[in-house]
């Protein structure tokens, strides 16, 4: 790393903690075989954030993706029975998406999953460095300046 640019090597570091994590959290949802993607455990956790079941147009806005991916991935979840389209009780010609028990089940699974990888992500840390990560997180996802540490 160069202190040339400390703002460059800062995001160096975030990009491969970042394909870390995904690397990490991917190896743990194959060792608990849902037999389901990233991209599918994603749509489930979102889905999940729903007071009531979503179009599919409201998941690809929250997902921040073409509606086009979430058709795709709605078809694969509701071939597992993960989800199921069901009809909008006040317009017919809208269809929303709702979770399954099957659904919820694999929701507590991937739960387990991420507890495990944060786990071992996090495993060198200290609980003060986790507190301050926490804290120094929140201010960038926030966008606020964070109290010196």
């Amino acid at each position: 790393m160069t202190t040339s640019d400390p703002d460059g090597a800062l995001a160096e570091q975030l990009l491969r903690l970042t394909r870390r994590v995904h690397r990490i959290q991917k190896h743990h949802l194959e060792l608990s075989d849902l037999g389901i993607t990233p991209a599918q455990s994603r749509l489930l956790r979102t889905l999940s954030h729903f007071s009531a079941p979503p179009r599919m147009a409201d998941l690809a806005e929250r997902l921040e993706v073409v509606p086009r991916a979430v058709t795709t991935l709605v078809d694969g979840l509701e071939a597992h029975g993960k989800v199921r389209r069901v009809p909008d009780p006040t317009n017919r010609r809208v269809i929303r998406i709702e979770l399954t028990d099957a659904g919820r089940a694999t929701l507590r699974e991937l739960h387990r999953a991420r507890r495990s990888a944060a786990r071992e992500i996090l495993a060198p840390l200290t609980d003060v460095e986790r507190a301050v990560l926490g804290d120094l997180l929140d201010t960038l996802i926030g966008g606020t300046t964070a109290p010196h540490c």
